[in-house]
């Protein structure tokens, strides 16, 4: 039976003090910090380093007899959840989890002896309460992935069509009038918005059909859907969201391109918005880069040790160019900035040249590629060597002019990163050299190529063992021999914590190829075979395939998801002397 909860006032401090956590010093100088902060006082001694989450946890659980539920692990139901008015959820720290058969309610709070929350939240749910205790970082992280907006979105959706058509007011004076704060069609936006960022969305896709609006979000690279029958709010969307990007609203012939700064739950967003006329309106696509999160280092994009190794030698190079490649989606600008990241020091100067510039970094100089004025990329380029750079990122490399700059200004003294857009390592000279540019200044410039996919990982909460089916095995066979009988798959069932995806987050597979003498000797005669060759023998070199495979046998990601991320992999698996080596090795 869960303990009931305490009926009287408990003092957190007192407990912690009695305990020996903290002295009564430290309680006084805590209480004084919390009247500045505001914060609640376990949060102010958590985040002063004065006791840790998992000792105050403890004690609470101990000293009130109360379960610690791990909610990670704890399959909730969402209904359940939002019970609980979000605005109490999150001022108290609270998640209701279940119904007992007496008619009680198990809820799990980050402090369980505040009985002003339990006062409140026994009048909101009219029963008795059970208390429990949980991690206030993962309640916040419940309470976000639970109270998604999708019905405040439809009913927003649902009264902006009403208002459409009950009235004939043009759509432009619509986002366009003085009480424009209060229009649905804005409180809808909003709506769109807070609940892309709560689930960690990436793109924000609204897509008008012939009878319905389609509003789609890509979490961890994939679509996920919101039908709504009201289409004909559309165009006021649309309007909406050119107007804050400073488009043209009356143009809907030709595509558009803008971009607009919100601030969603305390957080700085920049959206890169693109619109394209399509049979049924106009579609727009919105990327949402986060201003206010931290900029990724090199250890946690998922490099092995040689790999991260030989990498960091590369971008610490003095000159020479390091390309990064992938299709878009990839990861490749966070890779890059990661690398400048570690590269920023006061005595490097840097300028990056960008369409658009993603995140901005102190200390560097970034440049906006802008084509209407005339401002290329390789106009910018060459401007760029003239302000006497150690460091030169260059967006993409887009075309010869582009490529030919970089690849002389990496020979010239200069360490020169950039991107293109190719399927794997090995490619990636090939397309420099159908670009234009000349195989003995690609063999002299070129240090490395990286190329990266991402794939998803599977959810901790719902992971389980997975037996593949016979076409799956067959490939494996094909692939890992006989070490296929010994291996363990993994994949997500599907919970709350995961949306029902079965995976939570991304992580990077890898190919890396450092040109050496030989490589080198090879793009001088602009032999692509022998360079191949050569390449695939490379003691670093290793396909998508074997990264993301020793990904799936770790429990990390998915079979499934191997197979849709590696594409070539059929193409490798028609290679004899790809087959011959894994069937030897095993």
């Amino acid at each position: 039976m869960v303990a009931a909860a305490p009926r009287k006032k408990i003092r957190l401090g007192d407990l912690l003090v009695e305990k020996g956590l903290i002295s009564e010093d430290q309680l006084m100088q805590a209480l004084a910090a919390q009247k500045t902060t505001g914060q609640k006082l376990g949060r102010t001694l958590t985040s002063s380093g004065l006791v840790t989450e998992e000792q105050m946890l403890e004690l609470l659980s101990t000293q009130l007899q109360v379960p610690f539920i791990d909610l990670k692990k704890y399959n909730y139901d969402a209904e359940t959840v939002q019970l609980i008015p979000e605005t109490l959820a999150r001022r108290y720290r609270v998640v209701s989890l279940k119904k007992n058969p007496d008619s009680s309610m198990l809820v799990s709070m980050a402090d369980p002896t505040d009985i002003f929350a339990y006062d409140e939240l026994s009048k909101q749910l009219k029963c008795h309460l059970h208390l429990a205790v949980s991690r206030e970082s993962e309640i916040m992280s419940t309470i976000d992935m639970v109270y998604r907006r999708t019905s405040e979105i439809s009913n927003l959706a649902e009264e902006l069509g009403d208002e459409l058509a009950e009235s004939d007011i043009d759509l432009q004076q619509l986002v366009q009038s003085e009480d424009v704060a209060n229009a649905p069609v804005v409180k809808l936006l909003q709506s769109i918005f807070e609940d892309a960022v709560q689930i960690g969305a990436s793109d924000i896709h609204i897509e008008p059909d012939e009878t319905v609006l389609r509003i789609r979000t890509r979490v961890d690279g994939v679509l996920q859907e919101q039908v709504m029958k009201e289409k004909r709010i559309a165009s006021a969307l649309v309007s909406r969201l050119k107007l804050m990007a400073g488009l043209n609203i009356s143009e809907r012939r030709i595509p558009q391109d803008g971009r607009f700064n919100i601030r969603v739950r305390d957080r700085s967003i920049d959206v890169r918005l693109s619109t394209m006329p399509i049979q049924n309106g106009e579609s727009v696509v919105m990327r949402l880069l986060d201003q206010s999160g931290n900029t990724l280092i090199l250890d946690q994009l998922g490099m092995n040790k040689d790999l991260l190794e030989h990498f960091r030698k590369n971008i610490h190079r003095p000159h020479g160019m390091i390309l990064v490649t992938g299709p878009t989606g990839s990861g490749k600008t966070t890779t890059l900035y990661a690398a400048l990241s570690e590269l920023n020091k006061a005595e490097k100067k840097i300028i990056t040249v960008e369409d658009p510039v993603e995140y901005r970094l102190p200390r560097i100089n970034q440049v906006q590629v802008n084509s209407k004025i005339g401002l290329h990329f390789a106009t910018v380029l060459r401007a760029a060597l003239r302000q006497d750079p150690d460091i030169v990122l260059v967006g993409e490399m887009r075309d010869q002019e582009t490529a030919s700059i970089g690849l002389r200004a990496s020979i010239t003294g200069h360490l020169v990163l950039s991107t293109l857009h190719t399927n794997d390592a090995i490619s990636t000279v090939n397309r420099l050299i159908d670009m234009g540019a000349e195989g003995f200044l690609v063999a002299t410039a070129l240090r490395a190529v990286l190329a990266q996919r991402l794939v998803r990982k599977i959810c901790n909460n719902c992971k389980t063992e997975y037996t593949p089916e016979k076409q799956e095995t067959i490939w494996l066979y094909s692939l890992l021999g006989k070490n296929a009988e010994q291996a363990k798959f993994f994949h997500g069932h599907g919970c709350p914590q995961c949306n029902n995806t079965g995976y939570s987050g991304r992580i990077g597979v890898f190919e890396f190829l450092e040109i050496d003498d030989e490589l080198a000797d090879d793009l001088r005669r602009e032999d692509s075979a022998a360079f191949a060759k050569h390449a695939k023998a490379s003691p670093l070199f290793r396909p998508f395939s074997k990264h993301a495979m020793e990904y799936a046998t770790q429990g990390v990601t998915s079979l499934e998801e191997v197979i849709r991320v590696t594409g070539m992999v059929e193409e490798d698996l028609e290679d004899p002397e790809f087959q011959l080596e894994n069937n030897l090795s095993a």
